[in-house]
């Protein structure tokens, strides 16, 4: 989806996907505690980094929609904390190596041919010891219709994550259905894949 697809998207004054941090990111917490620097790909309007924030991380945000930053920047003056905001094209941009202790992204979906090189991306900006942590939706959940892009395209295969992350100690990977009741857009029962990843 275009940057102009999420700046209009983000354009309105509710945010889309809620202000609440997904609930994956929220039940890994406790994990990352250790991480001093996060990076937040993909990350709209700033939920995640916003609850990441408020744990007393130094977070970074990702985004490629200048309206999404803008009010993640705001969410974080709301919410008391500071984050630091980068326009960026995940099917383009390289990232300097080591510079997180963790990188989380959830639901960032890209075409077919830049899905590797997002999550490799990410894997690269961690210092090694460092966490990686994703939530997508599967291919399947064309079926269930309750959120995410409608071309399968731009969804998840596990066996092609899974090949990504073999190389790195897995912590969880799980292929399944979860409640994702988050703003407008994610409205129930849906079909995800989870990896959280030590580099």
């Amino acid at each position: 989806m275009s940057k102009e697809f999420w700046n209009k998207s983000f354009s309105k004054d509710t945010y889309v996907y809620g202000k609440q941090a997904n609930t994956f990111v929220v039940e890994k917490t406790e994990q990352l505690k250790e991480a001093e620097k996060i990076a937040c790909f993909a990350e709209g309007e700033g939920r995640n980094a916003v609850h990441l924030a408020k744990q007393g991380h130094h977070v970074t945000v990702f985004d490629q929609s200048e309206e999404g930053l803008a009010k993640a920047e705001r969410l974080a003056e709301e919410e008391g904390v500071h984050i630091d905001a980068v326009q960026a094209d995940f099917t383009k941009k390289e990232m300097e190596p080591g510079q997180f202790d963790a990188a989380v992204m959830v639901f960032g979906h890209v075409p077919k041919d830049h899905q590797r090189f997002l999550i490799d991306q990410m894997i690269k900006s961690v210092k090694p010891g460092g966490y990686v942590l994703f939530e997508v939706y599967s291919e399947d959940q064309i079926i269930y219709g309750t959120g995410g892009p409608k071309d399968k395209q731009m969804l998840y295969k596990p066996e092609e994550v899974l090949d990504w992350i073999r190389d790195y100690k897995c912590l969880h990977f799980c292929y399944g259905e979860a409640d994702r009741t988050e703003g407008e857009r994610h409205t129930g029962i849906g079909h995800v894949i989870q990896a959280f990843i030590r580099v």
